[in-house]
């Protein structure tokens, strides 16, 4: 596709056309034929609409596509059968402007498999390759349908979406990490995301991993429970019903009959312990995290618990003069409690405790150094949830009680600025 000139481009000032000169003269030794204007303006708005640091996005891009070579070693890279079997995803069609209809049914997504049959780098590489693909799908509509074509519809599908999978510790850093890479080498290249069948615990999930998410991303995002009259309407607003399989409300079926066009769209599912080639043990980390935690602010570590019969566990302390913590409990329905009342931890001391908790529920540990107004504190703490019931590692548990025993849970910090 010829590079789009910047007269093309409509819908912005002349300072943001100023920019995007700026910008384009900038990062040209690394330009490629498919990077026309429209591919410039994402960076820019990511960054906004500062020329020197969406180069440095762009720069930092590239250096991570090259290492990833993801425009070289990946297209032949071959995936793993369990990989090509059981990873759920797959194209339906187009949206009414040409953008490719990205279809997760998110619940055939058994992490735990996949994580103990093939190495986390596998999972991200086969994500990677996925997107990629998606992504010239719809640089190739855009030659016919405009740049409308570039960005992506998708719909994930969360029905019998289990909290207990991404509560245990390498699933939740691997989405993170998804979601890191995404942010940071994708920008804005999704036009809607329609999260379908939602049940109320999803919110918990939701509201820990949008953290990691830039305020675009997340404004594109809608979210559903599993009342078709109300989401599936509105889908169709975007999608006509030949372009969606008839589990959602469309009208494709594959050359099975399948409803859900599984020959389409992969459905992933359970992975059979034949494929599992790795132990990932659940023991405790000793391993501090450490922060610091400016004047004025505070910091909250999220911790999703699943289980009813569950314990918090923590030890924390401070590099020096003291820091106060409490937890805080919020259930799906969005409530709040304190279940630990505001404690000071003094400098040279490691508080540690345990507390029983329940779920399905999000537990914040907040440190809070809001009356600080002269010192930033520098905090440690290794703070988990585990299930006491089924609390060993996998090299513990039969065979075929091991995809239970997911049963350490961590929590990702975030500052809170007050």
């Amino acid at each position: 596709m010829a590079p789009i000139s910047s007269n093309m481009v409509v819908g912005i000032d002349d300072d943001q056309r100023f920019a995007l000169m700026k910008f384009r003269r900038s990062v040209r030794d690394v330009m490629k034929p498919e990077h026309d204007d429209h591919f410039l303006l994402r960076w820019l708005r990511a960054r906004r609409w500062d020329p020197d640091a969406a180069e440095k996005m762009l720069r930092d891009s590239m250096a991570w596509r090259e290492k990833w070579e993801l425009d070289s070693g990946l297209q032949q890279w071959q995936p793993p059968k369990v990989l090509e079997t059981y990873f759920p995803s797959g194209s339906s069609g187009y949206d009414r402007e040409g953008s490719p209809v990205i279809v997760v049914p998110f619940v055939g997504l058994d992490v735990w498999g996949l994580l103990h049959s093939v190495s986390r780098t596998d999972v991200i590489r086969m994500v990677l390759r996925t997107l990629e693909e998606h992504l010239a799908n719809g640089r190739k509509q855009a030659e016919t349908r405009g740049p409308n074509a570039l960005k992506m519809t998708v719909l994930f599908d969360m029905e019998g979406f289990n909290m207990r999978q991404y509560a245990w510790r390498p699933a939740a850093e691997m989405v993170v990490t998804l979601l890191q890479i995404y942010e940071a080498n994708y920008p804005e290249i999704l036009k809607i995301c329609y999260i379908v069948n939602a049940p109320k615990v999803f919110s918990l999930a939701f509201s820990i991993i949008k953290k990691f998410m830039h305020e675009y991303t997340i404004s594109k995002i809608k979210i559903y429970s599993s009342d078709q009259k109300k989401w599936r309407p509105e889908v169709f607003k975007t999608i006509d019903k030949d372009q969606l399989p008839q589990h959602y409300g469309g009208t494709m079926v594959d050359e099975n009959g399948d409803p859900k066009c599984g020959l389409i769209v992969k459905q992933g599912g359970k992975v059979p312990k034949t494929f599992y080639s790795r132990k990932l043990s659940t023991d405790d980390n000793k391993e501090y995290t450490r922060v610091t935690i400016k004047t004025g602010d505070k910091h909250s570590v999220d911790l999703l618990v699943a289980d009813e019969d569950s314990v918090l566990r923590w030890e924390l302390g401070v590099d020096s003069h003291d820091i106060k913590f409490l937890i805080k409990r919020r259930d799906a329905e969005g409530a709040e409690s304190v279940v630990l009342e505001p404690k000071k931890v003094p400098e040279g001391t490691v508080e540690t405790g345990v507390m029983n908790v329940t779920g399905p529920a999000t537990y914040s540990v907040i440190f809070d150094n809001s009356s600080a107004f002269l010192r930033n504190k520098k905090v440690f703490y290794n703070i988990i949830v585990a299930n006491p019931a089924r609390d060993l590692t996998i090299s513990d548990v039969p065979e075929d009680e091991a995809g239970a025993s997911n049963t350490h849970y961590v929590g990702h910090g975030r500052d809170t600025v007050t």
